[in-house]
């Protein structure tokens, strides 16, 4: 299939909405450059996207030998996988069922469905008729998870109706990632998600998709539904035809993987360290000097997000060997220099503190170089 039926990476992104006071109406800053913020995803959400397939008589081995996933790393409870890696799985679990919605409804998501979507609602003036006719194309490919869009003074509702009971929550997360991730590279900015309420469970791996959704998740609930800011049913469509492209010709690595608050004060810092090698990077001294606030400060603001500049580096590290590991050929010394560590050991204790396994363990399969995409 021509490269025009392919999920696109949301670091296309150039703004984003932040949400102060009451409402937390739109405040938008237009930037020059976006760094962009690949992360990592973890093992587990691998697992069930395999199970998916398996339940459709695909093998799990052939899907990872496809997306370059070694089966070993699966076995660690710590282990996470490149956005590149999830990506190629993505669009491997998709070629083999001939359903870009992994076989969650009893109606296949036939290939190609999603780029069709993305026409359909190109030409839409703004983010409120996009919505309305990305709801009403869903409503004509899956049966089981009818997509309605409700707007108030309060929020935009994307609700789910599951009339034929609550449904897993990958499958809730599946069909949002689509609908969210179109409706923000259509506005050409990431719209806040204020709340997300869901009928099925808590999952075993809620941490991982609060990173998907937002903090303010509950399960076991009347409905499902996720709300996002009000403001945003006014942003006008920015893109065009051309822009669309670019949009469908790679594989969904950074359209899945966002951080939870990309005004948060550990996304700023994640993306200024981005921004110089790990052996540059500034102790917190220095940090707080270049931010412009006090050391004490710093260590407290981070406190309040959950974190530490410490697990900040390390998470970035980890992400950083991660997709050396799995995308370049680069040799693991090569990546413990360039992960600033002085000796190779020093980086393996290290990954295996991260993962829970040794970094070659992430050097997957040749079929992992292949290209692929979810819509091909």
């Amino acid at each position: 299939m021509p490269d025009s039926r392919r999920f696109a990476p949301l670091c296309t992104m150039p703004q984003t909405i932040k949400l102060p006071e009451r409402f937390r109406h739109l405040v938008t800053t237009p930037t020059l450059r976006t760094t962009r913020e690949r992360g990592t995803v973890s093992a587990s959400f691998v697992d069930t996207a395999l199970r998916c397939a398996e339940r459709r008589g695909i093998s799990r081995e052939i899907l990872l030998e496809r997306a370059g996933i070694a089966p070993a790393v699966l076995a660690a409870p710590l282990a996470r996988v490149s956005a590149a890696q999830y990506g190629r799985l993505w669009s491997a679990i998709a070629d083999a069922l001939d359903d870009e919605f992994f076989g969650q409804d009893s109606h296949p998501m036939r290939r190609g469905s999603f780029a069709l979507l993305c026409h359909a609602a190109l030409d839409s003036r703004d983010a409120k008729q996009a919505l309305a006719r990305i709801a009403g194309f869903l409503r004509l490919v899956l049966d089981d998870l009818q997509c309605e869009i409700d707007t108030s003074a309060e929020q935009v509702r994307i609700r789910f109706a599951d009339a034929a009971g609550a449904q897993p929550m990958f499958a809730y997360a599946t069909a949002f990632v689509m609908i969210y991730g179109l409706l923000c590279w259509l506005v050409g900015r990431r719209v806040p998600i204020l709340a997300a309420h869901f009928r099925c469970p808590e999952p075993a791996a809620r941490d991982e998709y609060q990173l998907m959704f937002c903090d303010a998740m509950s399960f076991d609930q009347p409905a499902t539904f996720i709300d996002l800011a009000p403001d945003c049913v006014a942003l006008p469509v920015v893109q065009t035809g051309a822009t669309l492209k670019v949009f469908l010709r790679e594989a969904p690595a950074n359209f899945i993987v966002k951080y939870r608050n990309p005004d948060s004060l550990a996304a700023r810092i994640r993306r200024k360290l981005r921004q110089s090698p790990p052996a540059d990077w500034p102790d917190s001294e220095r940090l707080s000097g270049a931010l412009n606030m006090a050391e004490a400060t710093l260590r407290r603001r981070l406190k309040q997000e959950g974190t530490s500049y410490q697990a900040i580096r390390d998470a970035l590290r980890r992400d950083l060997a991660i997709a050396r590991l799995a995308d370049t050929t680069q040799t693991i010394a090569e990546i413990a220099h360039a992960l600033g560590f002085a000796e190779p050991s020093a980086f393996h204790r290290a990954f295996r503190n991260w993962t829970g396994v040794r970094p070659a363990a992430y050097r997957g399969s040749p079929g992992g170089n292949s290209s692929g995409n979810l819509m091909a």
